[in-house]
């Protein structure tokens, strides 16, 4: 079993930087981490759910921010996105940079500060900021029927729409808690008056959404592709889940697990002109997409190995792939380490990294998983790694007993050509 992480523990007081970081400072932490960021955890309670409790924080830490806000049910990775959450602090769900056993700034005022030597220039010159994020997400029961908007859809209310995707670490799914199971899209057949009455009887209790849809059961080790506007109820595996820098979304299911779920969480991200326009809400969602006879087909991914080096003691693997509506928006990678192994990955751009077993280093970097964790502690688990490091090429060597795993996540346009397609997993078993 992975030992406690040693690093400091700040009073939970203590969490949130109090004044805003020099350029000079930024750059001095940026060049002594040899172009890497250590990163402390940042916890995201939600109250419309219920946290499924393998995320390793300490259990009096769960309700930390008060039973009125929800429990602690997911972890943000190199994350400069604000949550959408009621009542929450304007840096809730925001990355911050820890130096010297101290949070110094924040992942977002770092990457403003220093731009295209942090991200790179193609990222930098097109989007002037990170754009995607990672986190896990862990709850006891399933996540209302939804959909994330689309672009153009967000833009009516000032935001960006929001692709994502889905991996299930095995080293946090040791217990599949109250429904490992997944419904993605409609059933073939389903109609938009079929939904539009689903929503009509949002107040009779349960509208029966999931009816007109198919659950699918989740296996550790495997994921899923989400584009924009398809409706998915996310089961109770800890899902890690790279996606676009947004926080939209809209709840199609008015009643989940016999718990009620208000009218304001499905027309959140809709033009208040709209809030009670059935058809508008219907017409939000990608009907063929949803609808797909072959949406497993579409949208399932499982690990492809990056290259055969496993003879080396070591395998690198793609575990989030391929494209959505023809774009490489994010992408991501799981690296085993064997004990006693060091080796020298290179990659083409930025990342985000969380360390899910083992211990070990990246560089300077002290890697070490935590068993669990305390609310406003720092760890040694998570890193933001800068373009001009990674294209140069990080050393990673396990010092401990068991494998090192890591997880790290990429931005937009990062691999082209070397990045799979969904399906292509299937080479491997021919």
């Amino acid at each position: 079993m992975a030992k406690k992480t040693t690093a400091t523990k700040p009073k939970a007081a203590a969490a949130r930087a109090t004044s805003k970081a020099s350029a000079a400072q930024i750059k001095q932490v940026l060049t002594a981490g040899e172009g890497m960021l250590r990163l402390a955890p940042t916890w995201v309670p939600r109250s419309f759910l219920m946290p499924g409790r393998r995320l390793k924080l300490h259990p009096d830490d769960v309700y930390a921010l008060g039973a009125h806000r929800g429990g602690i049910d997911e972890r943000w990775f190199g994350s400069t996105t604000a949550a959408a959450n009621e009542g929450a602090p304007p840096d809730e769900g925001l990355s911050y940079v820890v130096h010297e056993g101290k949070r110094v700034f924040t992942l977002k005022e770092a990457i403003e500060a220093e731009g295209a030597a942090i991200v790179g220039s193609a990222i930098w010159n097109k989007y002037q900021r990170w754009p995607v994020y990672s986190k896990f997400f862990d709850n006891l029961g399933p996540i209302p029927h939804h959909m994330h908007q689309s672009n153009e859809q967000a833009a009516l209310v000032g935001q960006q729409g929001k692709p994502e995707s889905y991996y299930f670490p095995p080293q946090l799914n040791y217990l599949g808690n109250n429904f490992p199971y997944t419904f993605f899209g409609l059933e073939p057949g389903t109609t938009k008056a079929d939904i539009k009455r689903c929503l009509a009887d949002w107040n009779k209790g349960d509208n029966r959404i999931i009816n007109y849809s198919k659950a699918y059961r989740l296996q550790p080790g495997t994921g899923w592709l989400v584009p924009p506007c398809i409706l998915h109820a996310p089961g109770s595996l800890v899902t890690y889940e790279p996606q676009w820098g947004s926080d939209v979304f809209g709840m199609y299911q008015s009643m989940v697990e016999g718990r009620a779920v208000p009218w304001s969480l499905l027309v959140k991200d809709v033009p208040a002109k709209y809030h009670k326009d059935l058809d508008y809400l219907v017409e939000q969602l990608d009907w063929e997409g949803n609808v797909n006879p072959r949406f497993k087909d579409s949208h399932y991914l499982e690990p492809i190995p990056v290259a055969d080096t496993a003879s080396q003691g070591y395998v690198d693997r793609w575990v989030v792939y391929g494209k959505v509506h023809k774009e490489e928006l994010f992408s991501a990678k799981e690296l085993t380490i064997n004990p006693g192994v060091k080796v020298t990955i290179k990659d083409n751009g930025a990342y985000g990294l969380i360390t899910v077993q083992g211990s070990g280093k990246m560089g300077k970097m002290v890697l070490q998983t935590p068993a669990m964790i305390r609310y406003g502690e720092l760890t040694e688990d998570e890193v933001f790694v800068s373009h001009e490091a990674a294209t140069q090429g990080v050393t990673f060597e396990n010092t401990g007993q068991e494998p090192l795993v890591t997880l790290r996540y990429f931005g937009p346009g990062v691999h082209g050509s070397a990045l799979p397609a969904v399906g292509d997993y299937k080479k491997l078993q021919s």
